[in-house]
């Protein structure tokens, strides 16, 4: 499928969904009077409607739709930085080790910035480790990165239980927070956010044809001039950068840097980075204010976690990924 085309039908999902997302909930509220209160013409609006809409519900959009595109653009990355279809953060434990550091951040009740800030110092190290166990020549091994995923969460997560366990009473927070909750979404969230964000993918696009070089395997890409190991090590820590700041406000989300990434290469017949990154930015939007809103609104008034309903669509898609590859070696 066309590039041009795609774009224009994820600008379309997400003006569609966010329209809805906006309007529903305990409180309906109108598509003309969210349109007056968007555009300053609120004055015979309730202002109750003004309040949820402007600080409850458009907040919690917008974060939905930047975490997503963080998380996105993360996974297209790591799947090059390993060449390895099933490198997610969330899979490999990069995701568990930003938790672990939101956690430590929560017990020493630092101030918001330093929830992200810490999750991505521990990210960052975990990173640099998972690269260096399972490189092995061009690629890294499916099998051990995933091996190493899963001993690095079952190491980290035990930690983070221990200090849930230390928390007490509040602890009940943090379980929520781990299951991904975007209900505590804020303007100044939204500010940090913006940076690693803009950060993240300004460097992700500027380094497209190197990624690209990248996918021809390591002496390939080394033979045109390009320092494989610093390269790697880069995108790597950028990419922990916007998992950390993710993790740290909305809690673990899974599978978007999976399922996104994959989805789009299946459409646009492509593994290019340069058309990559910035289709599975928009998509990884889409996509994660697609599953906020089912989980607010299919067993209205309870909510599901959005990590439940991430891992419903991923957990299948991540099955059928392995077995193709299983196929395929």
């Amino acid at each position: 499928m066309n590039s041009k085309r795609i774009y224009i039908i994820l600008i379309i999902m997400l003006f569609a969904v966010s329209i809805y997302s906006l309007s529903t909930g305990s409180v309906h509220i109108g598509k003309k009077d969210i349109l007056n209160i968007m555009i300053g013409n609120g004055g015979g609006v309730d202002d109750s409607l003004k309040t949820i809409l402007l600080n409850v519900r458009l907040p919690r959009v917008l974060i939905a739709v930047l975490v997503g595109m963080m998380l996105a653009s993360s996974g297209t990355v790591v799947q090059t930085v390993f060449q390895n279809p099933l490198a997610d953060p969330y899979i490999i434990g990069i995701a568990a080790s930003a938790t672990f550091g939101a956690v430590l951040a929560f017990i020493f009740k630092l101030p918001d910035v330093m929830y992200g800030g810490l999750a991505f110092l521990v990210s960052v190290i975990v990173s640099i480790i998972i690269f260096k166990l399972s490189n092995s020549g061009n690629k890294s091994d499916i099998s051990t990165l995933l091996i190493i995923g899963i001993a690095i969460s079952s190491f980290l997560g035990a930690f983070t239980s221990f200090a849930m366990y230390l928390i007490g009473e509040d602890s009940f927070k943090i379980v929520t927070w781990m299951m991904g909750y975007l209900g505590s979404a804020t303007w100044p969230k939204i500010l940090i956010l913006l940076f690693p964000l803009f950060i993240s993918i300004a460097y992700f696009f500027m380094k497209r044809h190197e990624l690209d070089l990248l996918l021809s395997g390591d002496e390939e890409a080394h033979s045109l001039g390009i320092n494989v190991e610093k390269l790697k090590k880069h995108m790597l820590i950028v990419s922990s950068l916007i998992v950390g700041f993710s993790v740290a406000f909305t809690g673990m989300i899974g599978f978007v840097g999976l399922i996104v990434p994959h989805t789009l290469r299946l459409l646009i017949k492509s593994s290019s980075n340069a058309r990559l990154i910035p289709l599975a930015g928009l998509g990884g939007g889409v996509f994660l204010l697609i599953c906020d809103t089912i989980g607010r609104t299919v067993l209205s008034p309870v909510e599901i976690p959005i990590g439940v309903v991430t891992s419903f669509f991923g957990a299948p898609f991540f099955l059928y990924l392995a077995m193709r590859n299983k196929r395929g070696g």
